[in-house]
Parts: C-alpha cells; structure tokens; sequence
C-alpha cells in the first residue's frame, strides 16, 4: 500500500468515525453541544474561504491593461 493509499483509508476510517460520532450525539442529550460544533465549524470555513480570496483580491496586483491593435486602413479605390 503506497502512502497516498494509507493516508486514504485513514481519511475514510475517520471521517466514518466522526459520522458515527455525529450520529451519536445528536441522538443522545449532547444534541444541543453537536448542533453548535457543526454550525461552528460551518461559519468558520466560509468566513475562512471569504477571507482567504479577499486577501488574494487585496494583495494581487491588477492585470495590465489590454490594448488592441488598430487595424490597418485600406483604401479602396473604385474606378
């Protein structure tokens, strides 16, 4: 088993642990405590993703303006 494989199934074995676990705790009188974990951590990944491309907009230097080129006038004579 090659290391991505092993790093894998170690997050498939947690991630089942932490379903399991939600599962448990929102059955039990701990619903209340899993309710506020899960929307904690929802608000902070968004905030954290909001906050991560305002400060890629805030630090990233404008693009440089695009100037097209002026297509060469032709005359066209008529006899």
């Amino acid at each position: 088993m090659s290391k991505d494989q092993a790093i894998g199934a170690l997050m498939l074995v947690g991630a089942i642990a932490v379903i399991l676990l939600f599962a448990w705790m929102i059955t039990s009188e701990y619903a209340m405590l899993a309710l506020q974990i899960i929307a904690t951590i929802a608000v902070v990944a968004v905030m954290g993703i909001v906050a991560w491309i305002g400060y890629t907009m805030a630090t990233t230097p404008p693009p440089e303006p695009i100037e097209f080129e002026e297509p060469p006038e032709t005359s066209e004579e008529t006899a």
